[in-house]
């Protein structure tokens, strides 16, 4: 979840909010790769969530990093609630998970080295308090009541919403981690592809990186729980975004589907004031009831905009928001699939050709079907399988043409991230697969095995 939003004046006029989207555009010498990723902590001795408080917490995680590692603490009131540091940013999802906001860097080389000094620091830490962490869509045997609960004026909002819509909005919030990706467009014409490549293949993500098989102890039925929870969490801001595909697409026209989502709250001097299900265009005309009178800043603008979670966003950049959190290696795999496909002009035609066929009914029965059977899914002609290797092909072939060396020039370019995919592609078979196996396996039915097993 996101930190609150600063800078920006009164909004005058509503153009200022295609505007704000579009200030994102950027040459592409100047764009950049930013990596996200969430993970459970857990109490070694008794596999039981972090609490927030105590020797062995989510506090003690943040103060160790803050003291160890240098990193400036983020506060709510008197509480600590995130860290940052040179342009990134650790902050708390509502249950506790633990996630890197990475800074934006120009290769993957730098972001994977970026997730390796953080996960190092945060092992550092961990061993010291006696905690231990996770990478996985779905928290394999936590109840609801089990998960700690933030001192974050967001969440407490949220969590009275989500109860009052839809079916799994809570699981989400507590429950659920994830891994993506954020990147930049050049132009408007070049979001609108972008954004289309990015929301039509985010099943073949979902698949390939599906870790959720569990769920309060027992399989659940799904290779990515994750993926399933999002599809019950609140129709007003997920999905697939038809609209996108449509003539007409632009900031504008998701300008005008951001303002039908319902507001959440307005931050400030510090407090998260209650706007729940209330009207951002009534917020313009000076009629929101939590505030009235009031019109909203560029800040408030910004703060809506992470309240919107559908598999693919923009905000001034791009999020891929299709993955399940996963193990290390699996981390540094997700950046280096969607900049191939995304930052390379020849990748990103490809890909769309390979796309721009499909209908809405399509798209949807393949993110259905990701959730379900990953790799294995079917839609009509399509195999999920046979989509992931050609979409990896057209990745590794984008990263090939960037040819951004690392290593001190010994590695020529960004291609070796995907070998884990295309290993898992090759195998026909995902880390969820895996897990099911050694679940009817040696496990004998045991999940928490999976802790020995798959923390970092």
């Amino acid at each position: 979840m996101s930190i609150p939003q600063s800078g920006g004046g009164p909004i005058t006029d509503p153009n200022q909010l295609a505007e704000y989207l579009e200030s994102g555009c950027k040459p592409k010498e100047d764009w950049r790769i930013g990596t996200e990723h969430e993970k459970f902590g857990y109490v070694k001795d008794t596999l039981e969530p972090l609490p927030y408080h105590g020797p062995c917490s989510v506090v003690a995680m943040l103060e160790g990093l803050r003291d160890d590692f240098g990193w400036k603490p983020i506060l709510e009131g008197d509480a600590l609630i995130g860290l940052e540091k040179d342009g990134a940013n650790v902050s708390l999802e509502p249950g506790g998970q633990l996630e890197l906001s990475g800074a934006p860097l120009v290769t993957i080389h730098q972001t994977c080295d970026e997730v390796n000094t953080h996960l190092d620091e945060v092992r550092t830490i961990a061993d010291r308090i006696g905690a231990g962490f996770i990478g996985l869509g779905a928290a394999p045997h936590w109840r609801h009541d089990d998960m700690p609960r933030l001192p974050k004026g967001r969440y407490a909002l949220m969590t009275d919403y989500m109860g009052r819509v839809g079916t799994h909005g809570t699981q989400m919030m507590y429950r659920t981690c994830t891994v993506q990706v954020n990147l930049d467009f050049a132009s408007e014409a070049d979001m609108v592809q972008k954004f289309r490549v990015a929301l039509a293949l985010q099943p073949v993500a979902t698949a390939l990186f599906a870790t959720s098989p569990f769920f309060e102890g027992k399989l659940n039925g799904h290779k990515s729980w994750r993926s399933r929870i999002w599809r019950g969490l609140d129709d007003a801001r997920t999905g697939m975004l038809p609209f996108v595909f449509e003539e007409g697409m632009g900031f504008q026209r998701y300008v005008d589907y951001a303002l039908d989502v319902p507001m959440y709250f307005v931050y400030r001097d510090g407090k998260y004031i209650d706007a729940l299900g209330q009207s951002f265009r009534d917020f313009l005309k000076g009629e929101l009831p939590a505030l009235p009178g009031e019109v909203p800043t560029l800040s408030d603008w910004a703060d809506h905009l992470t309240t919107i979670f559908p598999e693919a966003r923009i905000k001034k950049f791009m999020e891929m928001r299709g993955a399940d959190g996963g193990p290390w290696r699996k981390i540094c795999a997700l950046p280096a699939l969607w900049t191939g496909l995304l930052y390379d002009q020849v990748s990103l035609d490809a890909a769309w050709d390979l796309v721009k066929g499909w209908d809405a009914e399509t798209r949807e029965e393949l993110r259905v079907a990701a959730s379900v059977d990953a790799l294995d899914a079917e839609v009509g002609a399509l195999k999920m399988k046979d989509l992931a290797e050609q979409v990896l092909d057209i990745s590794r072939a984008g990263l090939k043409r960037r040819a951004m060396p690392g290593f001190g020039g010994m590695v020529p370019d960004e291609r070796h991230f995907l070998n884990t995919l295309e290993d898992m592609v090759e195998e026909g078979a995902t880390q969820a697969d895996e897990m099911i196996a050694r679940f009817e396996g040696d496990w004998n039915g045991d999940v928490t095995r999976v802790f020995g097993e798959y923390s970092y």
